[in-house]
């Protein structure tokens, strides 16, 4: 579904990616791990259009995407892609349905729909009753299930979650990462997730260590 192919990402004169290989098939659960500053978030960025690589190709469904202009990578980010942050990056602003419709409102869904969509997600994902509440008003685990809502509610191919758990304790950041995994299995969307929690990365079906730009190695559960 996915495939990045000789990915060079530069800082300076540093490498933060070497020349990257990698393939996500449909449905795959795909955990990335490594040290701090071994290039895991900049491939997952690459990969996802927030950043450009210097070289090398990114094709979804077969068909290149890192020639894009910024515009049409934008719309792929919008359409293609789904998102789950560390801090959830939540609009504190908005309730919880309207969160997770947000994306299908910048899609051009009408209001209607997209709350209802949005509302079918939030209980989905155990949250019905706290529809109307704002982020600040919800526990992390259930800000993140927000989080985790939003990024399916567009039905996406893939699911970046970079430290989806970082801002978690053990056991929230578990029954998240089970909320997350079976809601993505349920709608077909990949899920790659960045992270530097051991335990979480051995609980993933597929695990790809980074170190020094390059894939050091790929492990199966």
């Amino acid at each position: 579904m996915l495939s990045g192919r000789g990915l060079v990402k530069r800082y300076g004169t540093q490498h933060a990616l070497a020349g990257v290989d990698i393939d996500i098939m449909a449905g795959d659960a795909v955990a990335i791990v490594g040290p701090s500053g071994s290039g895991k978030t900049s491939l997952l960025h690459v990969l996802a259009g927030i950043l450009r690589a210097d070289a090398g190709e990114i094709l979804l469904g077969g068909q290149r995407i890192d020639q894009l202009g910024e515009k049409k990578r934008s719309e792929l980010r919008r359409t293609e892609f789904g998102f789950v942050f560390q801090s959830g990056m939540l609009v504190a602003e908005l309730t919880a349905e309207e969160n997770v419709a947000l994306p299908l409102l910048l899609g051009g869904t009408g209001r209607k729909e997209a709350l209802s969509r949005g509302r079918e997600w939030l209980t989905r994902l155990g949250l019905e009753g706290k529809e109307s509440r704002r982020p600040g008003e919800l526990s992390g685990g259930e800000a993140q299930r927000v989080a985790i809502a939003r990024a399916l509610t567009h039905q996406p191919k893939v699911i970046f979650a970079d430290e989806p758990t970082g801002a978690l304790d053990t056991r929230t950041g578990q029954d998240t990462m089970n909320a997350l995994l079976g809601a993505a299995s349920e709608s077909g969307a990949a899920v790659i997730v960045v992270t530097h929690d051991r335990d979480l990365a051995e609980s993933m079906p597929r695990t790809v260590a980074i170190r020094d730009g390059l894939i050091a190695t790929r492990l199966a559960a």
